[in-house]
């Protein structure tokens, strides 16, 4: 079969958290799914809230003329103003439907803004530990990735970036709160963005996890502070709704070439092959487009985990947003100790999934209860490696 070698490279450096999943349902078929801890996948585990449900009714109640048929490449316009209000609300900026492009989901967001911005061997630069995804995104549209470590904090290092600028520079991808830290990236990092960020570079802010804050903190407003940045934003976290893949692209009204942008994103919405975000859920984010989770479920989990894990030993900050918590391995090699994970039943993600090595992810969109089940092997785990033991040749069994 002729598979495109581009392809094929990307198949053999595919994302270590599938990898996990695929991993989870062998070892649940032979321990049974009461053994298998799974702190692989991001997937919310649970229901929208109340008030999405019942605007979902609503919307497939309507009696609406031709309301499954197509709508305009950039999505429904009375959706796109409610949007557009409610950011100009929160930013000050002076926002319009004409500024935002429903998508399918933040991804679909990243990916019609980078169709439409590079040329073959333009560069876009990833902060590291990044989604590993990224990386797939850029090489579909002929760029090239350029990572950047972050410091010991995994807050964005300025001189780094600076140096990493070059002529064919065209975005940097942003992640805050960041998947798989947890980091809530500083404002004074986004100030001094502003500084660096000329044109034609851009700033992607790709902010699903923005609700999910935890302590009360607040996240500084990226289109407010770089002036040439733009928004993906999805309600996948938001709502709890991963599987219905909606979202949008924000595209700030000040930006020089803001016109030409949104044409060209519009255009590329259509020539991906994506078409339009569901013209249901398009319609009920226009409902209830503020709708959150209960974001104190999440925090309650990262309190029970990182607090459990640093009384063992483990080196496990409190995360400050996400579904994620991002603790050092208690050996350099996180493979390795991943495999003393699997041993336990445990399924981790490795940091070199993410560009990092010596850590691991771990989702806290598992039950409450399974975490605490689980302690005693993350316990276990930590104590064979420390002691020296081997790594156990197949974990997975």
């Amino acid at each position: 079969m002729g598979i495109s070698k581009s392809i094929s490279e990307q198949m053999e450096r595919s994302s270590w958290i599938r990898r996990m999943f695929e991993i989870g349902i062998q070892m649940r078929k032979e321990r049974g799914a009461e053994n298998v801890f799974d702190f692989s996948l991001g997937n919310p585990d649970v229901e929208p809230p109340a008030p999405v449900i019942a605007a979902l009714r609503r919307v497939v109640a309507e009696d609406r003329p031709a309301s499954h048929g197509y709508m305009p490449n950039a999505g429904f316009p009375d959706v796109r103003a409610t949007i557009a209000r409610n950011l100009a609300g929160r930013t000050g900026l002076p926002f319009t439907g004409d500024d935002v492009l429903m998508t399918t989901g933040a991804a679909g967001a990243i990916n019609v803004v980078l169709k439409a911005l590079l040329d073959p061997g333009d560069e876009v630069i990833v902060l590291t530990p990044y989604f590993p995804e990224y990386r797939f995104y850029i090489e579909n549209h002929g760029g090239r990735i350029v990572d950047v470590e972050t410091d010991e904090r995994f807050q964005p290092d300025l001189d780094r970036i600076a140096r990493a600028i070059t002529p064919r520079t065209k975005a940097l991808i942003l992640n805050s709160p960041n998947n798989p830290t947890g980091v809530v990236y500083d404002e004074q990092i986004f100030r001094g963005l502003d500084d660096l960020v000329r044109e034609p570079m851009l700033v992607i802010s790709d902010e699903p996890y923005r609700p999910l804050i935890f302590d009360g903190a607040r996240h500084p407003e990226v289109l407010c502070l770089v002036q040439r940045s733009v928004l993906a934003w999805s309600w996948s976290k938001a709502m709890a709704i991963a599987g219905e893949r909606i979202g949008y692209l924000a595209i700030p009204p000040h930006l020089a070439e803001a016109g030409p942008l949104r044409n060209a994103c519009t255009f590329a919405n259509r020539i991906l092959g994506y078409i339009n975000a569901s013209a249901i859920w398009q319609r009920l984010v226009g409902q209830v487009p503020n709708e959150t989770i209960d974001v104190g479920f999440y925090q309650a989990k990262r309190d029970l985990l990182c607090d459990a894990l640093c009384a063992m030993g483990y080196r496990a900050p409190r995360s400050q947003g996400s579904f994620y918590v991002f603790p050092k391995t208690p050996i350099p090699d996180d493979q390795a100790f991943i495999r003393f994970l699997q041993a336990e039943g445990i399924l981790a993600v490795p940091g070199c999934g993410f560009g990092r090595g010596g850590y691991m992810r771990l989702s806290l969109t598992i039950p409450t209860d399974t975490i605490r089940r689980s302690l005693p092997g993350f316990e276990r785990a930590l104590r064979r490696a420390l002691d020296g033991q081997l790594v156990p040749p197949d974990a997975s069994r």
